[in-house]
């Protein structure tokens, strides 16, 4: 089947908008590596000393304190306390403890990510079969890649919120091919003599684009998101102004300024090539002599420079209220070290950004899942409706508060052992191995066989001593 009219219209229109998005994400990620341009120097910096140019990398200091504390760490089926081991070995095949992680640091620097979920054993230009790809992939699980924003674009339903379409544009070496998802067929291109040609098509006939956008902050009237950092861009740029107005007036100022009266053009002059000196070599250099003995020179005090401390500790301030970070994460030192409860306190904003991101994301990557489901299985499972993303608790308590917390939890009876080995963060297989160990101890506790030989017989629940009929019938 070629390439109707429609579907070029429908891949033309999705990655046409792709180059102004590419543009947006160039800037994002200079903020987030710390190597912005930062405009409006000429005021106070002569061109000529824009060497000096202090970057302040407070967004990506924003990004990864919340990046840092999202780790998924399962899926829970409804009705199970424990999370889903056929689940987890689709995720751990298709290196998404990893590539999640990726995933989440784009969505946080550039507003959004996409995950795209196919057949492994599809024969595209991707796949082991054409050169491409694992091929000790196990055929039998889904592939699921993590896709960057530059390459991948959606069209949302106006009534379901859902995507209608997606499409990716990339380049393989000197091809630039394409792929188009539609909700019954995927369909992969090539660029050939300027114009797009199918290569390979697949009627999946799944009823949904198999295309996931994991999104940063999403409104109601901005679907797409938005950057984490967008808050802290204006405020940083303005730190850097400071730091770098600091760094000339270190150059210039800190130490005391000369002053000379009555010197000659003469006393400028290299003293081996006899050459005039520049302006700011001959600001910057030692005047150890003058030819004119009626000459005077003197020095100015040094300026200071704590004015500029001030103002970068107030941006530093403003940008820990407006994203809820910490002073400390800013460079910005406390008198005493915080104490535990404090810790929290002081980082109760910035756990509750990390929840919501999870909430978000916990979603998208559950839709991920009931993809994958359906692809095994070949028809949709209902129960999935109801699938929990498991995350590890973006708080950071100390080992021993949590300990503590979890030994008083299970003496109360409010929690049993193995809800107490979540609650501390262990994962499901060290869960497992804890859950074995425990069993064995207990079958081999003396103690314990004794208090159950001691224990008295228990009744039926009529509430009759089966000993006492016994004795009665005898």
């Amino acid at each position: 089947m070629a390439l109707s009219d429609e579907e070029r219209e429908l891949f033309g229109r999705l990655t046409a908008n792709l180059p102004r998005v590419v543009r947006q994400n160039k800037i994002l990620d200079a903020y987030y590596d710390g190597e912005q341009r930062v405009e409006q120097l000429g005021l106070a910096i002569p061109p000529e000393l824009r060497q000096f140019l202090t970057i302040v990398a407070w967004p990506g200091t924003y990004v990864d304190a919340i990046e840092e504390r999202i780790d998924l760490e399962g899926f829970r089926l409804p009705g199970s306390d424990e999370a889903d081991e056929d689940l987890w070995q689709v995720w751990q095949a298709n290196d998404l403890d990893e590539e999640s992680q990726i995933g989440h640091l784009e969505t946080l620097v550039r507003r959004d990510a996409f995950v795209i979920v196919g057949g492994a054993d599809e024969e595209t230009p991707d796949s082991p079969a054409a050169g491409g790809g694992d091929a000790d992939r196990d055929p039998a699980i889904p592939l699921i890649t993590v896709e960057s924003s530059d390459e991948v674009a959606v069209e949302r339903s106006p009534r379901t919120r859902r995507v209608s379409a997606a499409a990716k544009l990339y380049r393989d070496g000197p091809t630039l091919r394409g792929t188009l998802y539609q909700p019954h067929a995927t369909v992969w291109l090539e660029r050939q003599s300027a114009r797009w040609v199918e290569v390979e098509r697949d009627e999946h006939s799944l009823g949904v684009v198999p295309v996931v956008p994991l999104v940063n902050r999403p409104r109601l009237s901005r679907r797409e998101g938005r950057s984490q950092m967008h808050r802290v861009i204006s405020l940083t740029d303005a730190a850097a102004r400071a730091l770098t107005n600091a760094q000339v007036a270190t150059e210039v100022m800190a130490i005391p300024q000369r002053w000379v009266v009555g010197a000659s053009a003469t006393d400028f002059k290299d003293p081996r090539t006899k050459e005039q000196l520049t302006t700011w070599e001959s600001y910057f250099g030692a005047i150890w002599a003058l030819a004119n003995k009626d000459a005077k020179a003197g020095q100015f005090t040094a300026a200071d420079l704590s004015n500029f401390k001030t103002i970068v500790d107030h941006y530093a301030s403003l940008v820990a209220g407006v994203t809820g970070l910490p002073m400390r994460y800013l460079g910005q030192s406390t008198t005493n070290p915080p104490s535990a409860e404090g810790i929290r306190a002081d980082e109760s904003r910035l756990i509750k950004t990390c929840e919501r991101f999870q909430r978000g994301a916990g979603g998208s990557w559950e839709r991920v899942m009931r993809l994958v489901r359906r692809i095994i299985d070949g028809d949709w499972n209902p129960d999935l409706a109801q699938l929990e993303t498991l995350w590890r608790d973006p708080a950071t308590p100390t080992k021993a508060a949590a300990a503590d917390a979890a030994v008083k939890l299970v003496q109360a009876g409010i929690l049993p052992v193995e809800a107490a080995w979540e609650d501390m963060g262990y994962s499901a297989v060290r869960r497992r191995k804890l859950r074995a160990m425990r069993e064995a101890e207990l079958a081999q506790d003396p103690v314990r066989e004794i208090a159950a030989g001691l224990a008295p017989p228990q009744q039926d629940p009529a509430g009759t001593d089966p000993a006492l009929d016994d004795v009665v019938a005898g």
